[in-house]
């Protein structure tokens, strides 16, 4: 956008995010608009991504087979493709606010823009994202800890190895929220009516259990404060598919960035079972 004097600015946070259409707010992302999605597009799904090379992809989807409660695919762009269904008339190199990029592995960048790493072999993968149902939590009367601290949802690598394919394996990832004891099954049946985007937990109680030594130190995200009759609850995380990465090492892979999401054209609605 251009400002009288003829010098770039970039686009700000709209005063009700909340009420964008995906498509608007995928337009404010391309055009330099950098932040969290949280809150966005009240509604409507928001996703994880995870894009390899060819070579790669097979092994990615039958990974994902293979652990479907971590890795739920939404959707899959053919090799080269940029915009598809799930984001009608975007661009997957630049409708996101913040990228992460692995070379061998290793995090090398976090742009803002993958125009720049771009292949005509690179294959991506939409994957289901647990803040899809917290909408649904909060209808049901349970507190989001991460929503109402104003942080991103604390992430975990655990000691639970994901069944392998080919050249990926790696742990499982999991989000935490805190829940009243009272209302743990409530949480439970609430999340397991969304099967497509992780559905009910894999773990409740003590994170030891899991190989987590330390709730206030998260790999992913931001530590919560865990109130007095809470307890911790556990779902799998579509950045599974990111530790893969770091521990399979293919040549290129470019997830998002923690709390930079994909705003999808699905209704949260169309992922709920009855």
């Amino acid at each position: 956008m251009e400002t009288p004097t003829g010098i770039t600015a970039s686009p700000t946070v709209p005063p009700h995010p909340a009420g964008l259409a995906p498509a608007e707010a995928r337009a404010l992302f391309r055009n330099g608009l950098v932040t969290p999605t949280a809150g966005w597009s009240a509604g409507y799904a928001q996703a994880n991504l995870i894009i390899v090379p060819k070579e790669q992809a097979f092994d990615v989807l039958l990974f994902a087979q293979r652990n479907p409660k971590s890795c739920p695919i939404l959707g899959v762009l053919d090799a080269g493709e940029t915009a598809g269904p799930l984001l009608a008339g975007g661009d997957i190199r630049t409708d996101i606010p913040r990228y992460t990029v692995y070379e061998n592995g290793v995090k090398v960048a976090e742009p803002t823009d993958i125009s720049g790493y771009w292949r005509d072999d690179l294959v991506t993968f939409i994957v289901g994202c647990s803040f899809t149902f917290e909408a649904a939590l909060q209808e049901g009367g349970i507190r989001v800890a991460h929503i109402d601290q104003g942080t991103n949802v604390p992430m975990y690598r655990t000691s639970v190895r994901c069944e392998p394919a080919g050249s990926m394996a790696g742990p499982l990832v999991v989000s935490m929220r805190p829940v009243p004891a009272s209302q743990v099954a409530d949480a439970v049946r609430i999340t397991s009516r969304y099967p497509a985007v992780h559905g009910a937990p894999v773990h409740v109680g003590n994170p030891a259990e899991i190989g987590i030594a330390d709730l206030g130190r998260p790999d992913f995200g931001d530590p919560v404060e865990i109130a007095e009759g809470y307890v911790p609850v556990f779902w799998a995380c579509g950045v599974t598919p990111q530790a893969a990465v770091m521990e399979s090492r293919p040549s290129l892979a470019i997830g998002h960035a923690p709390r930079h999401m994909l705003i999808t054209d699905a209704r949260d609605s169309s992922y709920l079972v009855p």
